[in-house]
């Protein structure tokens, strides 16, 4: 961390416990940042924070520090049972829990205080079980703790301190009826420590603090805006041919240690991992639809440095706390200018310095009037060289993703069927009824529309095509008596309506 990005409070000053002391020797923290030196002071004092600071910024550390000299203080609820926490830290994204409870153990690491993760996608069980026996302080996220508490796994009813990260972001996911059931399960506001974090202290953020919190202390702390005073920023203006060759180039020339690649899509994503590995770029894509698994193996390699270059969307810009982040690169513009300080926001962290580079393609460069206006500021802009466009092996395209189509066995999906095909929407059917077209999988087919009469000729040649429900042609009869059955329809009369003439 930057000397320069570190104010003169000591955390020796603030007479911390011993035990919590050790920690932040064990994590070389002497000197706090500025959202530490004005949050700290406050909780410390018993007071409830709500700040406004992004992640890069210390704030992690300013709320563990106050929930560990708070539970290290106060003794534990004579009322407590064993499965209830003392302290319950919300996170919006597995991740960014995931990194809290490492932070935790390490600033924690003499406090003897028991910890304890719960976030959705793995290991339910062995999470359970862990809760069972009973922790001090609870990280996670809200569908997870949600879930251990309807199952009675946890009781929230012995919190004494409460933290909500990245808060913003919690109404951005549509986390927010379900942060306040969780709120509204906890000990009153006044007997309780509460810290709210956010990136920006918007009305609908403060709403949730005045209303759930014990008349907080308003902290903000470096507007978004500024950060970007410390990015070197640069952008190109490739033509949409140019622009996979350019990222090749750039990333081969600048030889990053690590590196992010933001796009806008998740297909996307998945095409710039082929590039990139195609062209010998070590690169993995990361999304909400990643198993948790394999999202914390590429997290942790990339931390580790093993992994060269992360590809993300906007969903992974926020709350992933990554050291040393050489170059973000930007090769879809984002569409909303919040998100462009968010993604630049990777690199330059603490103090440190980084590298922003921008994309403005034919297809994105509209965004770009917006975010200069937003940082106010006009960005740099870079010649595209004939030496950045290297010969590239272009990757193998993704297989079309289709809608309403067969479905494989057991996989039912939108257009997919049970077993014998498609059963979604107007898919094809399995073991149903295929005169409605749907299968044992199958989703919301409706029943075939009456067709009209048609001469023989065509019915003839009907009989010689598959059906859109995959009945072959020796299944067409079936058919031919449903018309004849609807054409005696057709042809009754009803009462009051003269007998059409007969066909001479």
């Amino acid at each position: 961390m930057a000397d320069s990005h570190l104010t003169e409070l000591s955390f020796s000053s603030l007479h911390l416990p011993e035990a919590l002391q050790k920690g932040l020797a064990d994590a070389s923290f002497e000197r706090c940042t500025p959202i530490q030196a004005q949050t700290l002071p406050q909780a410390l004092a018993g007071l409830d924070v709500a700040g406004q600071a992004q992640t890069g910024t210390g704030k992690t550390a300013a709320f563990l520090v106050a929930m560990y000299a708070r539970l290290m203080r106060e003794p534990a609820p004579a009322s407590r049972s064993l499965n209830a926490p003392r302290a319950l830290i919300i996170a919006p994204t597995r991740e960014l829990a995931v990194q809290i409870h490492r932070d935790a153990e390490v600033l924690g690491s003499h406090t003897g205080l028991q910890l304890g993760l719960a976030f959705g996608g793995v290991d339910y069980e062995k999470q359970k079980h862990h809760l069972e026996q009973g922790v001090d302080i609870l990280m996670g996220t809200p569908g997870r703790i949600i879930d251990f508490v309807k199952q009675k796994v946890i009781d929230l009813r012995s919190v004494q301190v409460l933290v909500l990260d990245e808060a913003d972001r919690m109404f951005d996911l549509g986390f927010i009826a379900d942060i306040r059931y969780i709120l509204r399960r906890l000990p009153d506001p006044q007997a309780r420590l509460n810290m709210l974090f956010s990136a920006t202290l918007s009305h609908r953020v403060l709403e949730l603090a005045y209303e759930h919190m014990n008349e907080p202390t308003l902290v903000r702390i470096e507007p978004d805006k500024m950060t970007v005073d410390r990015v070197r920023q640069v952008i190109y203006y490739p033509s949409n041919d140019e622009k996979p060759r350019l990222l090749v180039g750039l990333l081969k020339h600048m030889d990053p240690r690590r590196s992010m690649v933001f796009v806008n899509t998740r297909r996307a994503a998945e095409e710039i991992e082929g590039l990139l590995r195609g062209n010998g770029i070590n690169a993995e894509a990361i999304s909400g639809d990643v198993p948790q698994r394999k999202r914390l193996r590429m997290l942790r390699d990339f931390h580790e440095g093993t992994l060269a270059v992360l590809i993300g969307t906007d969903v992974a810009s926020r709350g992933l706390h990554i050291p040393d982040v050489s170059h973000v690169f930007n090769y879809d513009l984002p569409q909303d200018p919040e998100d462009y300080v968010h993604r630049i926001g990777r690199t330059a962290r603490a103090g440190t310095e980084g590298d922003a580079i921008s994309f403005g393609c034919e297809e994105y460069v509209i965004s770009l009037p917006d975010i200069e206006a937003y940082i106010g500021r006009k960005l740099p802009v870079a010649a595209v060289a004939t030496d950045m466009l290297p010969e590239i092996v272009s990757p193998a395209p993704l297989p079309r993703r289709h809608f309403g189509g067969g479905g494989g066995r057991g996989k039912p999906g939108r257009g997919g069927g049970g077993r014998s095909g498609g059963g979604g929407r107007g898919g094809g059917g399995g073991r149903g009824d295929r005169r409605r077209g749907g299968g044992s999988g199958g989703g919301h087919s409706s029943p075939r529309p009456p067709a009209a009469e048609a001469p023989a000729a065509v019915v003839s040649n009907e009989a010689d095509a598959s059906g859109a429900n995959g009945e072959t042609a020796h299944e067409a009869p079936p058919r031919k008596r449903r018309r004849r059955r609807r054409s005696k329809r057709s042809n009754s009369t009803s009462p009051g309506t003269p007998p059409a003439p007969e066909a001479t």
